[in-house]
């Protein structure tokens, strides 16, 4: 089992930034890749960025050369900087985790963050 709790969420204004956090526990060293997802209102959840405990990333084209995702070595805290941020940015962002044991793989959630960019 893994948990996450994600915080940094807010209110900024369009062209500002804001620092996003996600932090593990529980089964950590079976997690593969971290990353964020985004559900605006009367929309699917969709991808932001991913991490793998490798370090490779991967990103939405909508977020490239704004976003950055980084991670600590341990895998325990993923964080998310968004910088130029757009009105067209809020939503709600999620933590997810991906824990592959043998062949199994299961995905965690955390709670989301309001992020709402908007003068």
């Amino acid at each position: 089992q893994v948990q996450l709790v994600e915080s940094g969420g807010g209110l900024v204004q369009p062209g500002g930034s804001l620092r996003l956090s996600c932090a593990a526990s529980g089964s950590i060293f079976s997690i593969y890749r971290m990353g964020w997802y985004r559900q605006a209102p009367r929309k699917q959840r969709e991808l932001v960025a991913t991490i793998t405990s490798g370090g490779s990333t991967n990103y939405a084209d909508s977020v490239k050369g704004r976003f950055t995702i980084s991670r600590d070595r341990a895998m325990n805290t993923v964080y998310l900087q968004m910088n130029s941020l757009k009105p067209e940015d809020t939503a709600v962002y999620y933590c997810n985790a991906l824990e592959v044991v043998d062949d199994d793989e299961n995905d965690y959630w955390g709670q989301g963050t309001q992020v709402t960019v908007s003068s």
